[in-house]
């Protein structure tokens, strides 16, 4: 297999995150997108959606789509299991995980790409509309700190994709002005607690 992956960005990130936490190297071929290389028609001959990350099996399919290719790991080596490992459980944190993409993550990307100075190449801006986003994805983690108040993971009692995909997120677009204080005490135990896994020093390098 090869992933075709993006060093520092927020998904690329996830992958490397959930690959480490399985112990599986894979060997991979970096993709620069501030230099538009996903746009490229060689890229988008592998990946046709034009995104990164994407997973190259051995026969030549193509698996695009950060989850897909999560889903796809943890298919091949379920443990330690990072998606759960009951019917109920796959479920929840599958609920989990999605609500940090969409609630979070999402909120702080368009905040990024639309307030961002560096992203003017490369995104048609609109400011106030970023703006707007900051104030979903900050409503979404007060959200989050009381939530951590009586667990100490997204999903439950234990670490899974949703923490990935959360983590990543808040380490990713702190650039963009998504630190977390002493306001959210819950949420900032809970980062350092994500920090200290030794998969966590992977996933941007």
């Amino acid at each position: 297999m090869k992933l075709h992956t993006s060093r520092g960005a927020v998904s690329p990130a996830r992958v490397q995150f959930f690959l480490a936490e399985k112990g599986i190297e894979i060997e991979c071929a970096q993709v620069n997108l501030m230099k538009g290389e996903h746009k490229t028609p060689e890229y988008r001959a592998i990946s046709p959606n034009g995104r990164s990350p994407a997973l190259q099996l051995d026969d030549g399919r193509v698996i695009c789509e950060t989850s897909a290719i999560c889903r796809y790991i943890e298919a091949l080596q379920p443990e330690p299991p990072l998606c759960g490992t009951t019917p109920v459980e796959r479920a929840h944190i599958e609920m989990c995980d999605r609500m940090m993409e969409f609630e979070l993550m999402m909120p702080m990307a368009m905040t990024f790409r639309h307030t961002f100075p560096a992203m003017k190449a490369l995104e048609d801006q609109v400011p106030e509309f970023g703006e707007k986003q900051r104030g979903v994805a900050r409503k979404r983690a007060v959200r989050l700190d009381k939530q951590l108040v009586t667990q100490d993971y997204i999903a439950g009692s234990e670490f899974s994709i949703a923490d990935i995909t959360a983590w990543c997120s808040f380490r990713f677009f702190r650039v963009a002005g998504f630190e977390i204080t002493d306001e959210t005490p819950h949420l900032k135990a809970w980062f350092a607690r994500i920090k200290a896994r030794p998969a966590a020093a992977v996933a941007f390098s």
